[in-house]
């Protein structure tokens, strides 16, 4: 017996990279084992910050394509696009009309995006929090996989979530957070967290060649100008990634970099090859998908979600009065 249903979102891409797969996909992968699970990409919670849009269609699909390589399976949860299921539109007008807008205000992401994008505060950056909670709760899904520096956005769903309960009656389970290991990866600059928008990652579809060439491009140890001077692997972002793909070896190639016993370049090489071993099985399954199947998941997973939003919509109009 499952131990209840989980939502998680994910905004689309494109390509995903190592940082997404350690960071986010492989625990939607475990978590299969033991949940009803819905995984969403949601293309409508981009618009809030994406300005050009024609790509969004190709990132969706390229997306979804390295979630079904990586082990998510349709057969045990249900795969979809957000705006495939229209009804949580609906519901995010819905809550909005409970929710004070001084929620909304004191939210430190909305405070952030303002200073990334001060020609482009509109009305969807406010209500951001009010879609995510629609997402959650249109499925009546009472588990959020989250790491800690998530929870206050989850909190502000269950508070939306007892506002409309304590008006309305009882509709919908309080999201219950799952605390998940959500490791942080350094990007190939070894300053930053890997992401895609400052071009400092690794893509689980790269071919072999790319993946190497990438690696042995990166920065690592500053204070290690020659073969010969010790290194500091504690502050090199190469052996950062080493945790995740040379863990049986990590302590001896921390003792060997102190000792200036292998260079950076050898570092480097035996981490690409350690990478390239570990993505070999996902990226043969990648070319193995057709296009065509990728449709037929996401159609299947908008009906099967469509489902459950259609039953969830019906309860809150009878609650709210709705005619």
């Amino acid at each position: 017996m499952k131990k209840g249903r989980v939502f998680s979102g994910a905004r689309p891409t494109g390509k995903q990279h190592i940082g997404n797969y350690l960071g986010a996909i492989q625990n939607y992968v475990k978590l299969q084992q033991d949940y009803d699970c819905i995984y969403c990409i949601v293309d409508v919670h981009a618009l809030t910050t994406l300005e050009d849009t024609h790509m969004l269609k190709a990132n969706t699909h390229d997306m979804m394509l390295d979630w079904l390589a990586a082990g998510l399976d349709p057969q045990k949860s249900i795969l979809f696009v957000q705006s495939h299921v229209p009804e949580v539109m609906e519901l995010h007008t819905l809550l909005s009309m409970v929710t004070p807008l001084g929620w909304l205000l004191r939210v430190t992401t909305f405070k952030e995006k303002v200073k990334m994008q001060p020609h482009n505060v509109n009305y969807g950056l406010v209500g951001y929090p009010v879609l995510m909670t629609a997402d959650i709760v249109l499925y009546k899904a009472d588990i959020v996989p989250v790491g800690e520096d998530q929870l206050p956005h989850l909190e502000l769903a269950r508070e939306i979530v007892r506002r409309f309960n304590n008006i309305f009656g009882e509709t919908f389970p309080e999201p219950q957070a799952k605390l998940t290991n959500f490791p942080m990866v350094l990007g190939l600059d070894g300053e930053k967290k890997m992401s895609k928008s400052l071009d400092n990652h690794i893509e689980l579809a790269a071919s072999p060649e790319e993946t190497t060439r990438r690696i042995m491009g990166a920065f690592t140890d500053p204070a290690r100008k020659f073969r010969n001077d010790p290194g500091h692997p504690e502050v090199c972002n190469v052996y950062s990634l080493h945790h995740f793909y040379t863990y049986l070896k990590l302590e001896e190639i921390g003792k060997q970099c102190r000792a200036a016993e292998i260079g950076c370049v050898e570092c480097k090489r035996m981490l690409a090859d350690n990478i390239n071993k570990a993505l070999a099985p996902f990226r043969e399954k990648r070319a193995q998908l057709a296009e065509k199947y990728v449709d037929e998941v996401l159609a299947d997973g908008a009906r099967r979600a469509h489902a459950i939003a259609r039953e969830t919509m019906k309860e809150v109009r009878e609650k709210m009065g709705l005619p």
